[in-house]
């Protein structure tokens, strides 16, 4: 049996919302809020400046935010400027690609921030214009690694359907998850590292030409066994409290340089043919871990590095913003390798092999 022709990314296109912070005016915003319950508000502070976050993007202005008092209308938030930015996101994808949106054959939508009933690919069908018979496919609860797992999944159904093409959705509003009330270290760690955008891929089956892009050589799902505590949500009356352990790092330290070192031997290669690293924008100690496990070279790391100095933590579609800006650098050269990896509740882990 003749192999299945290898998916192509064709684009990636992204949506920030219009309402920006400096991360210093976020602080003085949190000290006016939290002074009144914690003692140590100094330490507040350097919690917020260690994540080494420039400023963020915010859902909605600063302003507005004391107003959202329950899920109900920090929800209906969302799902307003979810919208909003997808519908964004898709249409500069789709222009960067030289597609139409009559091309689309799969939707793929990915969030953990919030929750709609129908879900926000459906509502963005009329909105783009797209046609009835496209597949729709909404994940939720994947949190930071549903990037890259959402780039695996739309690659399998391509290489099932080589002539059609699919788009995957990431929106993420992390500011509107925020427990005012949560003064624990992983709520406060939260507040100063997560921000808020979308971003869209663009993907084809291999019959279908995409000269210059990069193709999907592979991909590599990996659960660990008992962590479902490391990350994620417990829901409680007031939204999403975030679960965040201080153990993500230790996580990375081992796992990670077994797991991409098996994912690349069952493609004939070793971490020093990749070229370009496509990594999760996790926060300082998790982009740390991943340079020292895997012993990447001085600057590998850099635009993820950068993407979290100037948005921060965008959750899943941290990974595909720092794609768009690897893509957009033209520094990938035929037959270069590239890997993108992200990690994420579960807790666990998604790579895909890249060759342009």
């Amino acid at each position: 049996m003749a192999p299945l022709p290898n998916p192509s990314i064709r684009s990636v296109g992204t949506a920030l919302p219009p309402h920006y912070a400096d991360q210093e005016t976020l602080i003085t915003a949190f000290r006016t809020h939290w002074a009144k319950e914690h003692f140590n508000v100094e330490r507040l502070e350097e919690l917020h400046r260690a994540v080494q976050v420039g400023g963020r993007h915010l859902a909605v202005p600063l302003e507005d935010y004391p107003g959202l008092t329950d899920l109900r209308a920090r929800n209906d938030a969302w799902i307003r400027v979810a919208t909003d930015l997808g519908e964004e996101a898709v249409r500069q994808a789709l222009e960067r690609a030289g597609l139409s949106v009559s091309e689309v054959d799969h939707l793929f939508f990915v969030t953990v921030t919030g929750i709609a009933t129908p879900s926000v690919d459906a509502r963005l069908m009329n909105r783009l214009g797209l046609r009835p018979d496209v597949k729709r496919t909404p994940i939720f609860g994947l949190g930071c690694v549903a990037g890259a797992a959402g780039t695996a999944r739309a690659s399998d159904v391509l290489r099932a359907f080589p002539n059609q093409v699919a788009v995957l959705l990431s929106v993420e509003l992390c500011s509107l998850t925020l427990q005012r009330e949560d003064l624990s270290i992983a709520n406060i760690i939260a507040s100063g590292l997560f921000g808020d955008g979308a971003a869209a891929m663009v993907l084809s089956g291999g019959e279908l030409p995409a000269p210059g892009a990069p193709r999907i050589l592979g991909t590599s799902s990996v659960f660990y066994p008992d962590t479902e505590r490391v990350m994620g949500w417990d829901v409680v009356n007031g939204g999403f409290k975030v679960v965040l352990s201080a153990k993500v790092p230790d996580v990375v330290r081992a796992h990670v340089r077994e797991d991409v070192g098996a994912f690349l031997a069952r493609h004939g290669l070793r971490t020093t043919d990749i070229r370009h690293w496509v990594a999760h924008t996790g926060g300082p100690k998790v982009l740390e871990a991943f340079e020292s496990t895997l012993e990447l070279p001085t600057g590998a790391l850099e635009r993820s590095w950068k993407s979290l100095r100037e948005t921060g933590n965008l959750s899943s579609a941290s990974v595909l913003f720092v794609l768009e800006s690897m893509l957009a650098s033209g520094e990938a050269q035929p037959g270069d390798y590239g890997l993108l990896m992200a990690m994420g509740p579960g807790f666990c882990s998604e790579l895909v092999l890249l060759q342009w």
